[in-house]
């Protein structure tokens, strides 16, 4: 872990977290990548295992962070402030979310496991099994919702 960041700064507000300290919450699942569909009449929100087309499947993170927003206008650009209108789209184990719910982090995030592979060991990432935007149309991703996230 780098040395600009304090000890336990996740336990910490969040608007009283530095901006690295903000980054290293992610916890590297790439749950947030996925697309969802919303149903405007009902509210209701499922996810499908169609990734954004710059998600590393693998690594489970993005393969332009930096620059996402050259390639993806509408990747949210998540802060302390932008959170709140966010958080409902988030999946229950993302760190900004239980930190915004007053919640501790899951026991596999690295920051308590110590080890950035626990979230894969524990199963709460989208590793091997997402599909690229790129290859399926948004008609169809419907058929590719997940039940349980």
């Amino acid at each position: 872990m780098s040395s600009n960041l304090r000890p336990l700064f996740w336990t910490l507000p969040l608007a009283k977290l530095t901006p690295a300290e903000w980054e290293a919450l992610c916890d590297g699942c790439g749950k947030c990548c996925l697309n969802k569909l919303e149903y405007e009449d009902t509210g209701e929100l499922e996810f499908t295992r169609v990734a954004c087309r710059l998600l590393d499947g693998d690594s489970c993170r993005c393969r332009n962070y930096e620059i996402r927003h050259q390639f993806v206008p509408e990747c949210v650009r998540l802060t302390p402030k932008s959170l709140k209108k966010s958080v409902y789209w988030m999946p229950v184990t993302c760190a900004y979310r239980l930190r915004y719910e007053g919640k501790p982090l899951e026991p596999w995030h690295y920051l308590i496991s110590g080890d950035p592979e626990t979230v894969h060991g524990a199963r709460q990432s989208v590793r091997g099994w997402t599909v690229s935007e790129a290859e399926v149309p948004e008609e169809d991703w419907q058929d590719y919702i997940i039940e349980d996230l």
